[in-house]
């Protein structure tokens, strides 16, 4: 129960409104540990509730420890990678904070500075942000980090894949060394430990990840076809009995908008999303998705960070990923909150390295599946011929193709 973690009467009023019943594990360890005020460094992959395990607490401390007599400083920063992420986690603090004075507001680019300006100058409690955005504030002078108590970088690890660093490095300057900074993170990598020790002061590590990266729900499929023959695959996925929706990630803008449009071509609802979208025609595909009235959602990596999809039964990996942790991020949108979920991966032999990088950062088995004859499978050879269509991908050796050969990507 969410009153055994500390959270007010209050609190867990709201909660029970909005439907939360049973803190998740990260929400159970997290919560306490924010209340009392400590630096915290934290890792659960995404779908784990993990909005709610810094933002309740973290709400609470800012009711509680209101004095201020004048002005509306913000109080309380989050830092997000993207875009989507920072609408996301503004409805989600807006949610839990409706029924205490606070307010939220969202910066993040792609949208006029203009709304964002006015809402800072009427005076916000909590800013929810993107970094590159909030430097323009800063540079404008139209946002006063000097009474930010709670310092909280979510999604740290993407953060850094995105080149974030030093954009963060500038904002730690000019917010309070005495303040309590979590961050959350995917993952721990050494990279993620150096910036915990640059940014927060002896943190209390979390980790209800238990070495399982990506959720237990969630089961891993890989599909080896010609890299020609994809969107005959692809299309063949979506259009099964039972496939419902499906988010397929792309390597590339380029890449992302061509399968969208051979998906329209086929009769198959479709949405993109990338970074040369309009911020107004990503929202819109989102919108659609979550409505029902597109069945596929297309997009890239750097677009597809922190979308917020629930029920979300399928991921397809159109092209791998060519960082493996990315792979976590992306099969990240399925199997939350406790639902199955499955991940689909078109290979080529080209793939292959990438593949065993990917399974070393996985726990769970990649099971190849072969495709019904005619599909166009680019295979990789199989020792033994009498084994089950669905076998673990942890034989190496299988993953060698007869003929070296340079395989040139579509998208």
């Amino acid at each position: 129960m969410f009153s055994q973690l500390g959270l007010s009467p209050t609190a867990c009023a709201s909660l029970a409104r909005l439907g939360y019943e049973t803190p998740t594990p990260i929400q159970t360890d997290a919560i306490p540990r924010v209340l009392s005020g400590v630096d915290l460094l934290a890792r659960a992959q995404t779908g784990t509730g993990k909005t709610a395990a810094f933002g309740l607490p973290m709400i609470e401390r800012l009711v509680k420890g209101d004095t201020r007599t004048g002005g509306r400083r913000p109080r309380a920063l989050v830092l997000v990678p993207t875009r989507e992420l920072a609408v996301q986690v503004h409805e989600a603090l807006s949610s839990y904070a409706s029924s205490t004075p606070l307010r939220v507001a969202a910066i993040y680019g792609g949208v006029a500075m203009n709304g964002q300006v006015q809402a800072l100058r009427r005076g916000i409690d909590i800013v929810v942000a993107t970094p590159g955005r909030l430097l323009d504030h800063l540079q404008r002078r139209t946002v006063d980090l000097s009474s930010i108590e709670v310092l909280t970088l979510d999604e740290a690890d993407r953060m850094l894949d995105m080149g974030f660093l030093p954009a963060l490095r500038r904002i730690a300057a000019v917010v309070p060394r005495r303040r309590q900074t979590l961050l959350f993170s995917a993952t721990l990598s050494e990279d993620i430990t150096r910036l915990s020790s640059e940014f927060t002061r002896d943190p209390v590590r979390v980790d209800v990840s238990a070495r399982q990266v990506v959720a237990a729900t969630v089961t891993h499929q890989v599909h080896e076809v010609h890299v020609d023959r994809k969107r005959d695959v692809l299309t063949r996925i979506l259009t099964q009995d039972g496939a419902g929706q499906a988010l397929v990630f792309c390597r590339t803008k380029r890449g992302a908008n061509r399968v969208g449009e051979d998906l329209g071509q086929r009769g198959v609802r479709t949405g993109i999303i990338h970074g040369n979208k309009s911020q107004g025609a990503r929202s819109k595909a989102l919108e659609d998705f979550k409505a029902g009235r597109v069945r596929v959602l297309v997009a890239t990596d750097i677009a597809a960070r922190g979308l917020d999809i629930a029920h979300l039964p399928l991921v397809v990996n159109f092209d791998l990923p060519l960082v493996a942790e990315d792979y976590v991020h992306r099969v990240g949108r399925t199997g939350r909150a406790g639902e199955t979920g499955r991940a689909v991966s078109l290979v080529s032999a080209a793939d292959a390295a990438l593949l065993r990088q990917i399974q070393r950062v996985v726990a769970a088995p990649l099971e190849r599946v072969t495709l019904p004859a005619g599909a166009a499978t680019d295979r990789m050879p199989v020792r033994d011929q009498g084994r089950p269509n669905a076998r673990p991908m942890g034989d190496r050796a299988a993953f060698r193709p007869r003929r070296p050969k340079r395989t040139r990507m579509t998208a």
